[in-house]
């Protein structure tokens, strides 16, 4: 029997998602700090490394446990290939990041296939964070509220790099792809569940590109970097997602 509750709760969760994509760039809660590039850097590198220390890291550590329960089975090395998929996340993600610095300066057929490739792999990102949007409203309401709230902050991190980066293309094509990749990874959810040692696989991989994202992404670069914003981007962020367990 299908769950219409359950729908319409995630539904609601996954439009908030879509819409940092649609609307970010329109209505932005920093806008008032908009002309200060730096200070909006810092105050979301400082809200993305909470993300990854306070939630990303302790779903590691649950998706190991999660895959040993549900493999059913003694494991070698007690599960620890669910670190690999992590490590996997991370490097992938890295590597786009890379190619994306090397291309900076660059223009033509080149720099249109590394936007390609960037956007490709958050499409992916994207989907699988809106995919757990079934899975987490699941547990309590509370953890998906607060799980939409915050990771609405990193969308809106993400779409302000990416805006950042990749200006009028970004607008034109890639923020709708973003979009789009929620509802197709909350409708997948409904439609596909996964083996519940699939999904710890998959967890562990989001969290080890969600740290990449959060920590080598968006801290700033130069020395200009902000500390008052970054730490109050932090703490407050911070604050937020302790409930979330």
């Amino acid at each position: 029997m299908v769950d219409l509750t359950l729908i319409a709760e995630s539904a609601i969760a996954m439009l908030l998602l879509a819409g940092t994509f649609l609307l970010g760039g329109r209505v932005h809660p920093f806008q008032f700090l908009i002309e200060d590039q730096r200070t909006v850097a810092s105050f979301s590198a400082g809200v993305s490394v909470a993300y990854a220390i306070i939630y990303a890291i302790p779903e590691l550590c649950g998706a190991r446990e999660n895959y040993k329960t549900a493999a059913g089975m003694l494991l070698p090395f007690e599960g620890k290939v669910v670190y690999f998929f992590a490590l996997a996340g991370f490097f992938i993600f890295y590597g786009l990041e890379h190619l994306r610095r090397q291309s900076d300066g660059r223009t033509g057929d080149s720099e249109s296939a590394n936007f390609n490739i960037q956007i490709s792999g958050f499409v992916g990102y994207v989907w699988l964070m809106s995919y757990m949007i079934v899975y987490i409203i699941e547990e309590s309401v509370l953890s998906i509220v607060l799980y939409s709230v915050a990771i609405s902050f990193h969308f809106l991190a993400l779409d302000h790099n990416l805006r950042r980066e990749n200006g009028k293309v970004y607008d034109k094509m890639g923020r709708l792809l973003l979009a789009g990749a929620c509802v197709i990874g909350w409708g997948t959810s409904l439609l596909l569940p996964l083996p519940e040692y699939v999904f710890a696989l998959l967890t562990a991989f989001i969290s080890g590109a969600v740290i990449v994202n959060s920590t080598i992404m968006e801290l700033p670069t130069e020395k200009d970097g902000r500390f008052l914003p970054f730490l109050a981007g932090g703490a407050l962020y911070g604050i937020l997602l302790l409930p979330l367990g």
